[in-house]
């Protein structure tokens, strides 16, 4: 990893653009009985023969069978490259698969079960969860971080199933992206007293923790120093891992309901942190225009006699001006303080939304930048429907997921629910018709193969209407491993580890 110096706090400048856009044997498609001799088909799934005949290997391997973990060592190479060439032939070339360990996948065996289970549908990387409702997937003698270690059980102080995870996938074939939350650090971070600055405010005094109905989900000030390191330092230590790729979820601020999820006034947005506010301030231009942003975030408007009593103050200066700012071409003298304010105060609501967007953005950025330096690529995780307006407001989210940068690969959550595909496909089209060119869209699909889960249709007919619509994808994401193997991940997820 380079030594050279990363200059955290470096800001990154708002475009125009954003103020004007206001900102074997074996593989077979799912339901269809055919022998174990079939040839390879679009899903690349072993048939169930020839995933019983591994997990027998498997189990007697397990018992110390040194014949049998020979001869399941074989298989796992061999079933490798036929997942290889299948997927190299058939769409997507790319399918990968979202995955939660816990701390009973420190038994022996277990992390064999679960990346066979993935192989066997056809899957050729997975997106595992190494940051996740304010706990880190690292061992706990070697956890740096603020963050508690996943696995806290006694006597597994060194085990690195992290690390494990991405052996043991890579044995098979598989690439291992390592998966985090990003501006929801978690309830964990909340109770730390030295990291209270770090967390984001709205305008009423509120952090996340009170305007999600039992949260444990806690975001930060995008802008505070302090934070920027805390993540810095669990990225590297992530890396040190050397995954496959990094992926970036929670890219945004929290999602309210009701009428609070949409922003419509300065005291909804996440501006009232100390970081957060001397960064916007730091946007002023001159004098007038440093005054009238701070009487917005106290008052939440502006008036004509504020704008006059400012004009009083500074009679040096012309128009306000802030970053971003064009002012009007009319003759200021022309113009009474009651004819700009309007104006004045739709700029300033305008300056402060994306102000809170640009704090995600340089977050998104110094979080990626150590991933960059390596090589290994890195994504952002969003919501499609997470940047949308509502007449003068804005999706509570605030996520700026069309000004992410195409040197990150996309990553949209297309979960709409509504029976069938008419909802989903318009998600992954909308960010199409974004994306710059050379953007990697990799969507995300909700359910499981061969039957409707939660409203959403089974996964073949939403592959087939996402290649119908855009054959030249290249990867696609099933959401989740616990939703395909219930029963695996229940008894994973609540088991006593001896």
């Amino acid at each position: 990893m380079s030594n050279r110096p990363l200059n955290l706090a470096r800001p990154m400048l708002f475009s125009r653009r954003l103020f004007a856009a206001v900102l074997s044997s074996i593989f077979l498609i799912p339901n269809f009985e055919k022998p174990v001799g079939a040839q390879v088909t679009e899903y690349c799934q072993l048939s169930t023969a020839a995933t019983q005949a591994k997990e027998n290997l498997r189990l007697s391997a397990l018992k110390g069978d040194k014949n049998a973990q020979s001869r399941y060592q074989q298989l796992l190479q061999k079933h490798a490259q036929e997942l290889q060439k299948c997927r190299s032939r058939n769409w997507p070339n790319v399918q990968a698969l979202w995955l939660r360990l816990y701390p009973c996948d420190i038994r022996s065996g277990s992390l064999d079960d679960i990346m066979d289970r993935i192989v066997n549908r056809g899957y050729n990387q997975v997106y595992l969860e190494v940051f996740y409702d304010g706990q880190v997937l690292l061992p706990a003698a070697a956890n740096p971080t603020v963050w508690p270690s996943v696995i806290r059980t006694p006597g597994a102080e060194k085990i690195d199933l992290l690390a494990a995870a991405i052996q043991k996938g890579r044995q098979r074939g598989l690439k291992v992206y390592a998966w985090m939350f990003t501006n929801n650090f978690g309830y964990t971070y909340a109770q730390r007293a030295d990291r209270e600055a770090a967390i984001a405010r709205n305008g009423k005094g509120q952090t996340s923790l009170y305007v999600i109905d039992g949260s444990s989900q806690v975001f930060i000030d995008p802008y505070n120093m302090q934070a920027k390191r805390d993540y810095f330092q669990m990225i590297q230590e992530v890396l040190r891992r050397r995954p496959d790729g990094l992926l970036f979820d929670y890219v945004r601020y929290p999602r309210q309901t009701g009428g609070n999820s949409i922003a419509t006034k300065v005291s909804d947005l996440w501006l009232y942190s100390q970081a957060t506010q001397e960064a916007l301030l730091r946007r002023a231009q001159n004098y007038k225009g440093l005054e009238l942003i701070r009487r917005f975030l106290r008052k939440g408007y502006v008036t004509a006699a504020d704008i006059a009593e400012v004009d009083k103050l500074y009679p040096q200066e012309g128009e306000p001006m802030w970053q971003g700012r064009i002012p009007p071409s009319a003759q200021k003298s022309i113009l009474t303080p009651a004819d700009r304010q309007p104006s004045l105060q739709i700029e300033l609501w305008q300056l402060c939304v994306a102000h809170a967007m640009q704090g995600i953005l340089d977050f998104v950025a110094v979080a990626s930048y150590p991933a960059q330096q390596l090589g290994i690529p890195s994504g952002v995780v969003f919501f499609p429907d997470g940047n949308q307006t509502v007449g003068q407001g804005y999706d509570s989210r605030l996520q700026p997921w069309d000004r992410f940068p195409s040197s990150l690969q996309w990553h949209p959550m297309s979960y709409a629910t509504c029976g069938n595909v008419s909802c989903i496909v318009p998600q992954v089209q909308r960010v199409l018709s974004v994306a710059q060119p050379g953007t990697q869209v990799i969507p995300a699909l909700a359910g499981n193969w061969g039957k409707s889960v939660s409203n959403r249709p089974p996964l073949e007919l939403q592959m087939q209407a996402l290649r119908k619509l855009a054959p030249q994808l290249k990867g696609v994401s099933h959401f989740a491993y616990s939703w395909q193997f219930p029963q695996n991940d229940s008894d994973r997820k609540f088991c006593r580890v001896q």
